[in-house]
């Protein structure tokens, strides 16, 4: 019974711990999307300078430890009177860092689209805007999806990170269930169980995507 209890409260905590992960990956996987995006076709761009800013960009915050840039999100911005609460250090440093890796994603699914996609362009006199929002893009999307599946669970694990500044999700509250209770293995068990939960889900989202987009991808090939 008292082991009962203690499971119960544990569970209180996990879940808390479980909807600051969710949060925490949700913005920071719109912001490494939108950076990812941004970036990813600034290294594309016919413009020396904005390929180079592209590109120190993405070599920082993949050539840096998320620790680090964690850190400095949180205890350095304020020296420049930037103040940022814990989960927003969190979710800026886990997003610029996720955001880094996707730009290549975004840059390589580019360049995969076949030349005669762009040739085929030229032939309907679209503008390289035109060009990239209605003909390149929607096809390297379906490129792109499964890497971006795999980048959304590694910025879901990289929440961890964020319990170094306080943010309470799962990894803290375990830890806080330890330092209390003194138990380890069974609040570390249920903290594995739902991560596994919560890629499962975004693996399951991804591959829906996936599917909508190969039968839009179909139908317009037909």
């Amino acid at each position: 019974m008292q082991n009962l209890e203690s499971t119960l409260g544990y569970g209180q905590f996990i879940l808390s711990g479980a909807l600051a992960t969710i949060e925490l990956t949700v913005l920071s996987c719109f912001l490494a999307l939108l950076m990812a995006f941004v970036a990813g076709l600034a290294l594309l761009s016919r413009q020396l300078w904005v390929r180079a800013v592209s590109r120190i960009y993405v070599e920082f915050f993949r050539g840096t430890s998320i620790f680090v840039q964690l850190f400095a999100a949180y205890f350095v911005l304020p020296l420049a009177g930037i103040s940022l609460s814990p989960v927003q250090a969190g979710f800026l440093a886990i997003g610029l860092n996720g955001g880094a890796y996707g730009a290549e994603v975004v840059r390589a699914a580019v360049q995969a689209v076949g030349r005669d996609q762009t040739e085929a362009t030229i032939a309907l006199n679209l503008s390289r805007r035109q060009a990239m929002w209605w003909i390149i893009l929607p096809q390297a999307v379906v490129v792109m999806l499964p890497s971006f599946g795999n980048l959304a669970i590694e910025i879901m694990k990289s929440t961890a990170v964020a319990s170094l500044v306080t943010v309470s999700e799962l990894t803290f509250q375990a830890q806080m269930v330890r330092s209390q209770t003194g138990e380890t293995a069974m609040p570390f068990m249920l903290i594995l169980v739902t991560y596994l939960v919560i890629a499962s889900v975004l693996m399951g989202l991804v591959r829906w995507l996936e599917r909508r987009f190969s039968r839009g991808m179909a139908i317009m090939g037909a």
